[in-house]
């Protein structure tokens, strides 16, 4: 394998696997607090390089700010500096994002993560004004969310890395599912001489963010294998890519749970599936999901069991 380029000091801390934390909740609704403790030591026991605290996987969209505060709060004490956390801060719009900074900076997190402005139409001025506003009330390392299936626009690779040379940006964590765009930025950046750290968010897809130049993954399924997805990231630093490829099949078998639930979409399918897995691992107490969203039950529970099963994952329910 090539190796991507090497980047500042301060993007290396922000390397390798940072799974997007995974909301327990009770079965009314509220933190669960043990089963969020449960859960990071299962991160830290696999190896992980970071945690992604109120990212799309953490239900983020669903929650007041008095429950992000909590659930970051919460996650950063049970972490306790073990690694880095990233904390979404993920509004609508410039002020609204702004004050969900101060609240993350207040509690202690080592860099923050913004998607585009949304509901209110913005074109490529606005975007980019808005990441250099955050980028001025902080001095915390600043990540742009790519996701265009919730914000309806792509983030453009050259703004991108023209952000990441002024210092704006920090890294890009790239959930488009466009391949080809992630190579067109793999390649602006390292031929700006690589300043942003580059991070996946396509769970099945990661060995060819690794061969494109990319830096690493956000995985919303290294909630239920963080080791996997560690030791496909160790196999590529070591540029050993048949075990990279054969790690990557692995996870991508794994990932058919989220393709298991009948009758949900989006999230409810998606997330619903990681958090019926990780009760059914012992992890969780419940895979409650958000309002409107319900839980997976019956068949789709079984489904989701028998995908996990066929590939020997320790499952106590």
């Amino acid at each position: 394998m090539t190796a991507a380029a090497p980047v500042p000091a301060e993007a290396r801390a922000f390397q390798g696997v940072i799974p997007p934390l995974v909301t327990p909740l009770t079965a009314d609704g509220r933190l669960d607090v043990p089963s969020l403790g449960r859960l990071i030591e299962h991160h830290i026991a696999g190896g992980v390089d970071g945690l992604f605290v109120l990212g799309s996987s953490g239900e983020v969209a669903f929650f007041e700010d008095e429950m992000r505060d909590e659930v970051l709060r919460e996650s950063v004490r049970l972490v306790g500096g073990r690694v880095p956390v990233l904390a979404g801060i993920i509004d609508t719009q410039t002020r609204r994002v702004l004050a969900q900074l101060r609240r993350a900076e207040a509690i202690g997190v080592a860099g923050v993560v913004a998607t585009a402005p949304f509901y209110a139409i913005t074109g490529p001025e606005e975007i980019e004004n808005h990441f250099r506003a955050i980028a001025a009330a902080t001095d915390l390392a600043l990540f742009a969310y790519d996701l265009p299936v919730c914000v309806h626009v792509k983030l453009d690779p050259a703004m991108l890395v023209r952000l990441g040379a002024d210092g704006v940006l920090t890294g890009v964590k790239d959930s488009s599912g466009d391949d080809v765009g992630f190579r067109r930025l793999a390649m602006m950046n390292d031929a700006a001489g690589a300043p942003l750290t580059l991070l996946t968010g396509q769970e099945t897809v990661v060995d060819g963010t690794y061969l494109a130049g990319g830096h690493g993954s956000v995985p919303g399924l290294g909630n239920i294998d963080p080791g996997g997805y560690v030791r496909m990231d160790r196999a590529a630093r070591a540029g050993d890519i048949d075990a990279v490829r054969a790690e990557q099949q692995r996870l991508a078998a794994l990932f058919e749970i989220v393709f298991q639930p009948e009758g949900k979409t989006g999230p409810a399918a998606g997330v619903g599936a990681f958090k019926t897995a990780l009760y059914l691992m012992g992890i969780f107490s419940t895979n409650t999901m958000s309002s409107p969203m319900t839980a997976l039950e019956g068949e789709n529970v079984q489904r989701v069991r028998t995908v996990l099963a066929g590939l020997g994952v320790e499952l106590v329910r």
